[in-house]
């Protein structure tokens, strides 16, 4: 099944590629706004050559990682105390409910007269954007504990940490890494537009560089590197999820399938 699965992946991303090559070549666009795959390709070679990309795709890693770190960080804490705390959840509702619709984009002047074009202001925008995934998910599943399992736990004289690690976390943990998963993305998505907008050093800032020197297909070729970035960014949380929920019903179920 999952060879027919990859079989199948595969010849849709050879048909697209084909596609990209034969529309540009036909003159149903311009090349010099959209270039065949193969120029694409010889691009992407001549950027995969260049020390400078290294360079920019490390700090846009860098950017990504030590962002959805602190989010991942404060979305648990955050959502574990305000979910065990009495009151605390009907207190800060309101709140939660106003900040998180604000789109993290909004926050770029804010992020630029802070920390101009310095990392600081990318991971501004990272936290910002990423907090909230993890945040919305560990409420849920905290809310998703059984009744029946935390009152037997109070009735055995568990405490509140002992609760929350024998009772509360259980539950919660497959929101949470669903939030994990969520907030790599997003990540990713926020470093490199601030990058882009903000002139931060990183893929973002190299693809403007492309973009305002007309060319074209080193712009696309670095795009294409985001998207791969993107894939392996999602796979890799996957497998990180799958390994961390082994125990899962989800899991087992999904390894049987």
């Amino acid at each position: 099944m999952r060879g027919a699965n990859a079989a199948l992946g595969a010849a849709g991303l050879a048909a697209f590629l084909a596609l990209g090559e034969a529309v540009p070549r036909l003159g149903l666009v311009k090349e010099a706004y959209f270039p065949p795959t193969s120029r694409i390709a010889s691009a992407l070679g001549d950027e995969l050559a260049d020390g400078a990309f290294w360079s920019a795709l490390g700090d846009t890693l860098t950017g990504w990682a030590i962002g959805l770190a602190i989010a991942v960080g404060a979305g648990v804490v955050v959502g574990v105390l305000i979910s065990i705390v009495p009151y605390l959840r009907e207190a800060t509702a309101s709140t939660i409910e106003f900040l998180r619709p604000i789109p993290s984009v909004a926050l770029i002047p804010l992020a630029v007269l802070l920390y101009g074009s310095e990392l600081r202001s990318v991971l501004l925008l990272v936290v910002y954007a990423s907090f909230w995934q993890v945040l919305i998910q560990t409420l849920y599943g905290v809310q998703d504990v059984d009744p029946v399992a935390e009152e037997t736990a109070r009735s055995y004289g568990l405490g509140t940490w002992a609760r929350v690690r024998h009772v509360l976390w259980p539950t919660a943990l497959p929101y949470v890494m669903t939030g994990v998963r969520l907030a790599a993305a997003v990540a990713l998505i926020l470093a490199i537009t601030a990058e882009l907008v903000i002139g931060a050093p990183g893929l973002g800032a190299r693809i403007a560089v492309a973009q305002t020197s007309q060319a074209v297909p080193e712009m696309y070729a670095l795009v294409v590197v985001a998207g791969l970035l993107g894939l392996l960014i999602n796979v890799g949380a996957r497998a990180v999820e799958r390994r961390a929920l082994v125990w899962h019903q989800s899991v087992r179920g999904e390894v049987a399938v």
